[in-house]
């Protein structure tokens, strides 16, 4: 397979409960993967587009876990296996039905342990566009400055560079995370972000403000996500936005990622502006209608669906 998207960072066995409820009562679990940039690497292959994923897992059977599933969804996965750390551990709660609550158990995990070394040769500029996140940014130095290279090699090679801020507060406060991310966002050609987010690097401005900051420092184009509102997609001289679709919500935890996918898979097959964003915008809307991170990403044929009005939702 030759890969039109490279994306790195820590994917980590999720354990989810099965009921509404608390971890402190709950005694079902459901046992699958998780993880922002292999979220959108999923995304994008079952939209059409070729991508490949790195990452380093634990020498464990979780670790063959994420790679397994990974891989099943037609993503080329290069993985690192670390012999020296497990594979990194999330839990996800619904404590009612309209509220998820995850924890993270990723202290020195494998997938926190990316570093420039893991980096193949060519991997980075024999693709269109690379894809990394804020997490990844602040999991760790050594993960950070794995991004910093990527990133690097990303521009020297004329790679596009996208990159979701997707702050984590339990990973740095404000004031240690908000310069870090900007200098990545500065670096980008196409930066996804909430209005907090954006707000995040540059604390005096407000999201279209900062918006604009990032397109006069060379950022093609900014995409400003307002969840069940839709989005907005600022580029220069120009704001574009598209409105959001109306859902039953079961659980948003990953359709931010499901976004992005919809966006850069619009973006890689030349959609106009405001088709990427209703793609995205129906992606995400998608994925908030079922439990999992990725499960329900949808097909190209599915999003077809879904956006034709008055469709019967019995598949005949």
């Amino acid at each position: 397979m030759s890969a039109r998207v490279a994306t790195l960072g820590e994917t980590m066995a999720l354990l989810r409960t099965r009921d509404i409820g608390s971890l402190r009562h709950v005694s079902e679990m459901v046992l699958g993967i998780g993880g922002a940039e292999s979220n959108v690497a999923i995304g994008l292959r079952r939209l059409g587009v070729d991508v490949t994923w790195l990452g380093r897992v634990g020498d464990d059977p979780l670790g063959e876990r994420v790679t397994r599933e990974i891989r099943a969804e037609g993503v080329d996965v290069r993985e690192v296996v670390d012999a020296h750390a497990p594979t990194g551990l999330m839990l996800k709660e619904r404590p009612s039905s309209n509220s998820t609550a995850v924890f993270y158990y990723r202290a020195a995990a494998a997938g926190s342990r990316l570093r420039p070394e893991d980096l193949p040769a060519g991997w980075v500029e024999d693709v269109e566009l690379l894809h990394v996140t804020g997490i990844t940014a602040l999991v760790s130095d050594s993960a950070r400055e794995c991004l910093l290279a990527a990133v690097t090699r990303a521009r020297a090679a004329g790679v596009r560079v996208s990159f979701d801020v997707n702050y984590r507060s339990a990973l740095a406060p404000p004031d240690v995370a908000g310069p870090l991310l900007r200098k990545i966002a500065e670096n980008a050609d196409v930066v996804f972000g909430g209005a907090d987010e954006l707000r995040l690097l540059f604390p005096d401005a407000d999201a279209a403000d900062a918006a604009e900051r990032l397109l006069h420092a060379g950022c093609g184009e900014v995409v400003v996500k307002h969840g069940a509102d839709g989005a907005a997609t600022h580029c220069p001289g120009e704001v574009v936005e598209s409105p959001g679709f109306a859902v039953d919500v079961v659980d948003t935890v990953g359709a931010g990622d499901a976004f992005v996918a919809g966006y850069l898979s619009g973006l890689l097959t030349d959609l106009d502006v405001p088709g990427r964003l209703h793609r995205a915008n129906a992606c995400g809307a998608l994925l908030c209608m079922t439990p999992g991170d990725w499960e329900s990403s949808p097909t190209l044929s599915d999003v077809e669906r879904f956006c034709q009005p008055g469709t019967d939702p019995v598949l005949r």
